[in-house]
């Protein structure tokens, strides 16, 4: 098992190389300057800045975790995404 991930000072963390060992879970960086090497996430990351961090200011963690699962379920169940033929993931799940 493997993880590709960035290799952003945020996943340079002891603790997530801890956590990957115990789990016998591989780290795999992407080269730098490569972002198409992770590209779906990087991707998603995108979208969540422009859709939900950029467009809010929260007072606590537990309102940033709120905000957080409501988009990510109008992410998965209303938003329509062009990769996948302009509807959302729910519709497609559901029609397969």
């Amino acid at each position: 098992n493997a993880i590709r991930c960035d290799n952003g000072p945020e996943y340079i963390s002891e603790t997530i190389k801890d956590w990957a060992k115990e789990q016998q879970i591989t780290l795999q960086y992407i080269q730098p300057g490569k972002p198409t090497q992770n590209a779906y996430v990087e991707r998603f990351n995108r979208t969540v800045r422009h859709e939900w961090l950029d467009l809010n200011i929260f007072d606590s963690i537990e309102q940033a975790q709120e905000l957080a699962t409501q988009w990510l379920w109008t992410y998965n169940n209303e938003r329509p995404h062009t990769a996948i033929g302009g509807v959302p993931p729910r519709q497609l799940l559901q029609a397969a």
